[in-house]
């Protein structure tokens, strides 16, 4: 089976943890020792977020008073490279000897013209006060929101149109390799009238550009491994009941938090009504069971309505 499995931004730093190297690391060899199974009997691409790092990146980058700040493509690059080596060392420690792993920084088209260039809602960095997020808006130009009681900044977030590069990934794994590709949802770039391409600033939604690269690859399954046990009806309520089955055309009635499980179950229908795969969403340490259907939440088109545990 070949399987894309999209960690959250959970693998490598819990809410509010510090963004230390260290932490991460524990994160990331956690990350790995659930994916090993998976990836030992599997063909399996990992994807990841950068929210967390992109942002702390951002933070670094404009206390250089004297340096102007490095673009958020480049920022993107950063941490895809940063978070890609760790993952990469982790699995290679902990799937049999002899087995490659390789990490790519990948280059994800977006349209210059997307909505989400004039409407930034893709959070980034650590979460503020109130008074600090204000401080911030006014002294930085930033943009926050709401992040549950606290804020964050957020950044423009264009829709993904295409992932560069798709023939390398698929020879990889065609060649035994675990990928570790479009990490952070990938790196911004819009195509000019030359045929040239540049970056953007922007930070592209990890879920949906891991939906299109596994319809793109021909994947059978979209793991999205995150830190709930699965899609709830009712989140955040005293009536929540989280859901174990449902079609695709079921969830997309449902309305799901946009800025948390929303683009989760999103990025899931779309995959399965594109391929007639399935997807699965839960968290990380479930993943060996989110796969047999017996954890979190199975989104599959051959289902006739909601199933709730």
């Amino acid at each position: 089976m070949r399987i894309v499995a999209a960690l959250g931004g959970n693998a490598l730093l819990r809410r509010d943890e510090p963004m230390t190297a260290a932490v991460q690391r524990e994160n990331v060899r956690r990350a790995a020792a659930a994916l090993a199974p998976i990836a030992a009997a599997h063909e399996v691409v990992v994807t990841h977020g950068n929210g967390p790092q992109v942002g702390l990146l951002a933070l670094q980058a404009a206390a250089l008073g004297d340096v102007e700040p490095y673009p958020f493509d480049i920022l993107g690059a950063e941490s895809e490279g940063m978070i890609g080596y760790l993952i990469e060392q982790a699995l290679t420690n902990v799937l049999p000897q002899g087995r490659p792993v390789a990490t790519l920084l990948t280059q994800v088209l977006v349209d210059p013209d997307d909505r989400g260039f004039r409407h930034p809602e893709k959070p980034i960095g650590p979460r503020y006060s109130r008074a600090r997020a204000t401080e911030l808006e006014t002294v930085a130009g930033w943009r926050m929101a709401p992040d549950g009681d606290r804020f964050r900044r957020v950044v423009p977030s264009p829709a993904p149109q295409e992932i560069l590069g798709i023939g390398i990934i698929s020879m990889l794994l065609e060649h035994g390799a675990v990928v570790v590709c479009a990490g952070g949802g990938g790196i911004p770039v819009v195509r000019q009238p030359d045929g040239t391409l540049s970056g953007v600033e922007a930070v592209i939604d990890k879920d949906r550009v891991s939906a299109l690269l596994a319809t793109a690859i021909g994947a059978d399954c979209l793991l999205m491994l995150t830190d709930v046990g699965a899609v709830e009806l009712d989140w955040a309520t005293p009536a929540a009941r989280p859901i174990r089955r449902a079609p695709p055309g079921a969830l997309r009635a449902i309305p799901f938090a946009p800025g948390s499980m929303g683009p989760k179950v999103a990025a899931g229908c779309d995959f399965v009504e594109r391929t007639g795969g399935f997807a699965g969403i839960g968290t990380l340490d479930d993943a060996g069971a989110i796969l047999d259907g017996t954890a979190g939440t199975r989104i599959d088109a051959g289902l006739a309505g909601i199933e709730i545990v």
